[in-house]
């Protein structure tokens, strides 16, 4: 029985945000502070254990985490009933995804500096405590009006080990997956988050995803033609791929940098030779080499002009229903471990 737990009738429900995979959200009031969050109700669906595995993992994730770019689980409160249990959130007003897509402009340089130091702050903090997020896209990044940037949706994430462990490549939306995934390797690390927010930050300086793959072959195509083809020289062990001998583009060159050249006058987003490197080094094949959070936030392209905009004078949006949902958190495994559930 899960104990100690507020009711869900201390909210009042306002709206209902969002109907996600894994449950439905809604804009609600706490009766007791008058603070708005996110109330959002764990989708029970019928499995062997009795609670859903993806949100076990979530609850787990975002109840023992807490840093300003990750999104705040408050506590967990119940219904009448252990089918009817509900997260309470912090709330946020957008999520990126759909925010760029009522954009006339993409977000400026500092901007971007800005959202890219809060996400890569976040993927520290994950990768510190051994969490892999495994679903990094724009949709799962919410934006509030005070400029901050929170991480959500833990639903795919795992906790991962030294030495790795053979897990799903089945995972990260297919326009943010790292080529090693699409390329059948079990056993990843940090490295396909690294990936993930090198897309993330295409996608902000250009207001369209960079990969934009219909399927599997589709995307590698789609990464080749833009990355070039790799071989052994620049991906050690790529031939021995599961994957690797996949019919695809035969492209020796990377033309990354006519996508995102140093000064354009036809409407392109630019790049410094500081920016064009960290995307660079964010991008890479070998996984081994790709660059790490913690690395990424000391790049020089942070310190160069234009320097990154603070929070406090990032834009503000209008809420709108395509952007005011809150989009799906999913959850964690060892719910045993909290008090709640004893």
């Amino acid at each position: 029985m899960l104990k100690g737990c507020r009711s869900v009738d201390e909210f009042e429900r306002l709206n209902r945000i969002n109907e996600g995979t894994y449950g439905v959200v809604y804009r609600a009031r706490d009766k007791k502070t008058g603070e708005i969050v996110a109330l959002k109700k764990v989708k029970m669906e019928k499995e062997r254990e009795g609670f859903p595995l993806t949100s076990l993992r979530e609850i787990n994730i975002l109840l023992s985490f807490h840093h300003p770019s990750i999104v705040d689980v408050k506590e967990v409160v119940v219904g009448s009933s252990l089918d009817s249990i509900f997260m309470v959130m912090e709330y946020m007003e957008h999520d990126l995804k759909a925010l760029m897509e009522t954009m006339k402009q993409p977000f400026s340089q500092s901007e971007v500096k800005c959202l890219m130091l809060q996400l890569l702050e976040g993927a520290k903090y994950l990768h510190d405590n051994w969490v892999l997020h495994r679903d990094l896209k724009t949709s799962n990044l919410l934006l509030n009006n005070r400029g901050e940037l929170k991480i959500c949706d833990f639903g795919l994430s795992r906790q991962y080990g030294s030495p790795l462990k053979p897990y799903t490549h089945l995972v990260v939306t297919l326009w943010y997956r790292a080529p090693e995934l699409l390329l059948g390797v079990k056993e990843y690390s940090t490295a396909i988050d690294m990936w993930s927010l090198g897309c993330i930050m295409a996608e902000l300086l250009a207001k369209e995803p960079l990969f934009s793959g219909k399927t599997e072959i589709d995307q590698l195509d789609k990464i080749y033609r833009i990355l070039g083809t790799p071989n052994e020289r620049i991906w050690p062990g790529f031939a021995k791929l599961p994957k690797a001998r996949i019919q695809t583009v035969k492209q020796p060159y990377n033309k990354l940098r006519e996508k995102f050249p140093p000064t354009s006058f036809s409407g392109r987003p630019t790049l410094s030779e500081a920016g064009f490197d960290l995307l660079n080094k964010l991008l890479t094949y070998d996984p081994e080499k790709r660059i790490t959070a913690d690395a990424a936030l000391k790049h020089e392209w942070f310190r160069e002009v234009p320097l990154p905009k603070s929070k406090d004078f990032m834009p503000t949006f209008p809420a709108q229903n395509a952007q005011d949902r809150y989009l799906d958190m999913t959850i964690k495994l060892e719910i045993m471990k909290f008090q709640f559930l004893k």
